[in-house]
């Protein structure tokens, strides 16, 4: 597979690039690089003396990163693991001058776009949705062998979908009587779950459930609070960390991971002065996240439901 076109379009590009505040002299981290867009446009601006890291855990995704960022290699190096590494691969590397990272949390159009991956529910395919594909975990693995309650809860915590009971039940009777294979497969069962007049408006039906099951074949969400503590902990002050979200689970987790870091005293508030000692590390650039523009949703609808948030180490 690794042979196949990786096609994807960098969401919120130049917000993103804007929000490093890319100086000579210092490194910089991609922790998704995908096809390697935001990544070129982070090499282009750095200085001789910089250096880039690109992560990605799709090793189709690192091959065409390396490929489009073949001008900057002598200053980039890539990393096929999950982001939820960053700490310790810097560590290893001996990098001291970490002047920003960027993460964006979603898939790749690639992986949607090549059937074979098993991440769309518009298209034919045998379940998978692993973005790393020698990952032991699949949706096959979480759709036939998970129990009931198990799959209610993930349908209904990452997928938010309020028919996971129906959804989890009608999943279990199906493969009692043969597994489930394919994205078509659970597709139609996931449609036969939700009455047809709630079918009829708003987005596919199998879509927050296809959400859940990818987020936890993945561990999407796991890595996100680790990211950001991470990264934080490494910047040098004035370094800035810059995230991209899909949907409310993330960026809740963001918020949330932002808002500790920034909060300093941990302190009962009845304590007449602070003994803890605690001070922010961070202060949030982005009150309220920044938003794909009109021209970018017309160019690019799958940005619409992005947000970027950022916040500068002090």
């Amino acid at each position: 597979m690794s042979d196949i076109h990786f096609s994807h379009t960098s969401v919120l590009l130049y917000e993103c690039i804007e929000a490093l505040n890319i100086r000579d002299g210092y490194t910089y981290v991609d922790c998704t690089a995908g096809g390697g867009g935001h990544s070129l446009e982070i090499a282009k601006r750095m200085g001789n003396n910089s250096r880039l890291i690109c992560f990605d855990r799709d090793k189709n995704a690192i091959a065409a990163a390396t490929k489009r960022l073949e001008g900057y290699l002598d200053r980039v190096t890539f990393v096929n693991e999950n982001f939820s590494s960053l700490g310790e691969v810097l560590d290893r590397m001996g990098i001291d001058n970490l002047g920003g990272v960027l993460a964006d949390l979603g898939c790749s159009s690639h992986q949607f776009d090549v059937a074979e991956r098993g991440f769309s529910y518009m298209q034919d395919a045998p379940l998978d949705m692993r973005m790393d594909t020698d990952a032991p975990l699949s949706a096959y693995n979480v759709v036939n062998e998970y129990s009931e309650s198990d799959l209610k809860r993930i349908i209904y915590e990452f997928g938010e979908e309020r028919f996971a009971p129906k959804i989890a039940q009608l999943i279990v009777r199906q493969r009692e009587e043969s597994p489930i294979k394919t994205t078509h497969q659970l597709s139609d069962i996931i449609k036969a779950a939700i009455p047809p007049q709630k079918r009829a408006d708003g987005p596919h039906p199998a879509k927050r459930t296809f959400q859940a099951i990818r987020i936890e074949v993945n561990g999407e969400l796991d890595a996100i609070k680790p990211l950001i503590s991470s990264a934080v902990t490494r910047l040098v002050p004035g370094g800035r960390i810059a995230i991209i979200s899909f949907h409310s689970l993330e960026d809740r987790l963001v918020k949330l991971g932002y808002r500790e870091l920034m909060q300093g005293c941990t302190c009962p508030k009845d304590f007449p002065i602070c003994i803890c000692g605690g001070k922010p590390k961070i202060k949030d650039l982005t009150k309220k996240p920044i938003l794909p523009t009109d021209g970018e949703l017309e160019a690019n609808p799958r940005a619409r439901s992005a947000k970027l948030r950022v916040a500068e180490k002090i």
